[in-house]
């Protein structure tokens, strides 16, 4: 696993910032939601209700890494597919966009407008909610799986 997450927001930006990007009620929406595939929290366990069960008993462990309400967003597309960029600085801004990437090869730096930042790279996973602003480093080219909900 190649993530490492660092930077913290800016001092002084914060309840009563006239920025409403900075406003402590943004920050504390995390935009960026990393997802690591071996979880260092115990699991929700839980099993098919019982109108979905067809044989078997099985059971499941769900590590659910944000269950952040959806609001009045209903999305109007779902588009999935394979994105390749080779190096190169960009502005990321999700608006009302949610995107999760799986990232296959390469590594990309992302960089939030308050200062956090996130570095991926083969095998990792991520999610990029709704109000997201930052930017998009490639480090090196980068190939990922994307699944995109556009309201």
């Amino acid at each position: 696993m190649t993530l490492q997450i660092s930077g913290r927001i800016a001092a002084g930006s914060g309840a009563g910032s006239s920025d409403p990007i900075l406003s402590k009620d943004f920050k504390e929406m995390t935009t960026i939601v990393p997802i690591n595939p071996n979880p260092d929290f115990a699991p929700r366990p839980g099993a098919p209700a019982p109108d979905r069960l067809i044989e078997g008993n099985p059971l499941f462990s769900t590590w659910a890494y944000d269950d952040t309400p959806a609001g009045d967003t209903s999305w109007s597309n779902v588009l999935t597919g394979v994105w390749e960029a080779t190096p190169g600085l960009t502005h990321s801004i999700k608006g009302t966009t949610l995107e999760f990437c799986h990232i296959l090869k390469g590594r990309a730096e992302i960089t939030s407008v308050t200062g956090e930042s996130w570095t991926f790279g083969p095998g990792d996973s991520f999610v990029m909610k709704p109000g997201f602003v930052g930017t998009w480093r490639t480090i090196e080219t980068v190939r990922k799986i994307y699944v995109v909900a556009q309201a």
